[in-house]
C-alpha cells in the first residue's frame, strides 16, 4: 500500500490573497511590468479554453491576460511573479508530520495536490519542513483532481498500482475522486490526521 496526501487544507494551512489579481499586479510591477488599468477585468476573464479536468497554469493565464491588453512578458517573468504573489504564510496542520512519518514507516508516501502555480507546492513543502517520496501536482501533470489521471500519475510515481493507493484529503469532491479512479480515499471529515497516523500504525487504514 502507498499513501498520498493532499497538501493545502490537509497537511498545511496557507494564507491566500483575498484579491489575487491585486497580488499578481503588485508582483508584476515589482518586476517592471506595466500593469493595465483594467487588470482586474483582464485577470478575471477567460483567455483560452481547456478540456474538462485540465489544469489551467496561472502563469500562462497571466501572460494571456496581459497580452489581451497589449502587454508582453516572458514566461519566466510571469512564472516568477505568480509564484511570489502566492508564496504567502503557511503552517503545518496538527498531525501532519506524524501522519507522514507513520506512512514512511510502512511504505512510500506521496503528495497529490491541485495547484495552478508552478513551484508553489514544492516551495510550501520546503517552508513547512515536510517531505515525501513523490510529489505530483496538477500544474505539472496537467490534470486536476478529481480527474483519474492525476491519481494514476501519483500511483505511477510511487511505483505501485492504482488499486494500492490510499489518498488522504479534506475535499470530498476533489480528493474523493480517488474512489472513482480506482484508488481509495480517506477524508479528514471522517478521520483527522492524528487518527490517520494511529490507524496506519495499527494497520487499520
Amino acid at each position: 500500500m502507498a499513501v498520498s496526501f493532499d497538501l493545502f487544507g490537509t497537511l498545511v494551512a496557507a494564507d491566500r490573497p483575498a484579491e489575487p489579481w491585486n497580488a499578481v499586479a503588485e508582483s508584476l510591477a515589482e518586476r517592471g511590468v506595466g500593469v493595465p488599468n483594467d487588470w482586474e477585468s483582464a485577470y478575471r476573464s477567460a483567455h483560452r479554453e481547456y478540456d474538462r479536468g485540465r489544469e489551467a497554469p496561472l502563469p500562462e493565464h497571466v501572460r494571456l491576460a496581459l497580452a489581451s491588453r497589449g502587454v508582453e512578458v516572458t514566461a519566466a517573468t510571469a512564472r516568477e511573479a505568480v509564484l511570489a504573489a502566492f508564496d504567502g504564510p503557511v503552517s503545518q496542520r496538527e498531525g501532519a508530520r506524524d501522519a507522514l512519518a507513520a506512512v514512511a514507516d510502512r511504505g512510500p508516501v506521496g503528495i497529490c495536490s491541485n495547484c495552478s502555480v508552478p513551484g508553489l507546492v514544492e516551495r510550501t513543502l520546503d517552508r513547512t519542513d515536510l517531505a515525501a517520496d513523490a510529489v505530483v501536482t496538477s500544474v505539472d501533470c496537467g490534470w486536476r483532481k478529481p480527474h483519474p489521471q492525476i491519481f494514476e500519475k501519483t500511483a505511477d510515481a510511487l511505483d505501485l498500482p492504482l488499486s494500492a493507493l490510499v489518498h488522504v484529503g479534506d475535499d470530498a469532491r476533489t480528493d474523493g475522486g480517488a474512489d472513482r479512479a480506482g484508488a481509495r480515499s480517506v477524508l479528514l471529515a471522517d478521520a483527522s490526521l492524528p487518527t490517520v497516523a494511529t490507524r496506519l500504525r495499527e494497520d487499520r487504514l
